[in-house]
């Protein structure tokens, strides 16, 4: 049986990009078209576009650092979008059978981490306000990236003396910081690392060149740093 083709049309209703979007990315081969006999239309398999939406750690790793496109069902320009977003993945997962305690653990670190970015950038955007939230359940993650100022920056406007973005996102991650009373920092990320060294979830963040890695049943948070500096935030939840 012959495979079915998409229109760029529909192709475009699937990703939610538009139809120029696709065209550069037809031209640059980031997703390349089919064409029928020689001619000019383009035509999508809807498996090719599956594949291609699925890779959300690489569109989030490329957007914070170079600003390229992605497919804006990922985007969440505002709390309020991200909120509905995320009520609609506790739902999702809420259908999932051996889900039942693990799904409201998921739905509160992510948002947890989602707030976080919004909190921490709001009216502060170096550019490009909101976050990108992508999940696949059926894979298990969670990916989320702001273009931010990330930790260090952020943290930096009431601990002007922290040294790196190692010590930073390790305060973030451990400690209570106060700035304007009854203001608290780093709470949000502080719940977070709790609930990941308790439960069987495994978390990827970096921000700057500080990474943190909690992954299996031996769960020790430690932060290192890495080879790349990563712009803004961006973490990866898998369960």
């Amino acid at each position: 049986m012959e495979e079915k083709l998409l229109t760029i049309s529909q192709a475009s209703q699937y990703l939610g990009v538009s139809l120029n979007t696709l065209r550069r990315w037809d031209e640059s081969g980031k997703l390349v078209a089919i064409k029928k006999d020689g001619g000019s239309h383009r035509y999508y398999r809807e498996k090719d576009l599956e594949i291609f939406a699925s890779d959300m750690m690489k569109f989030a790793s490329e957007w914070i650092s170079e600003g390229v496109e992605f497919p804006n069902v990922f985007y969440c320009p505002t709390s309020s979008i991200f909120n509905a977003r995320l009520t609609k993945m506790e739902y999702e997962l809420m259908q999932k059978p051996g889900f039942e305690k693990l799904y409201s653990l998921v739905t509160l670190i992510t948002g947890e981490i989602g707030d976080n970015s919004f909190a921490h950038n709001l009216g502060k955007w170096p550019d490009t306000a909101g976050i990108f939230f992508g999940y696949d359940l059926a894979k298990g993650i969670v990916v989320l990236a702001d273009r931010g100022l990330g930790i260090l920056e952020t943290l930096r406007q009431v601990r002007p003396e922290l040294p790196s973005h190692v010590e930073a996102v390790k305060v973030a991650f451990t400690e209570f910081i106060s700035g304007r009373a009854p203001e608290k920092r780093g709470n949000g990320l502080k719940l977070v690392r709790e609930v990941v060294i308790e439960q069987p979830l495994d978390l990827f963040f970096t921000s700057g060149d500080a990474e943190v890695r909690m992954q299996g049943t031996d769960k020790l948070f430690r932060v290192t740093r890495g080879q790349n500096i990563v712009r803004g935030c961006l973490a990866k939840i898998e369960f």
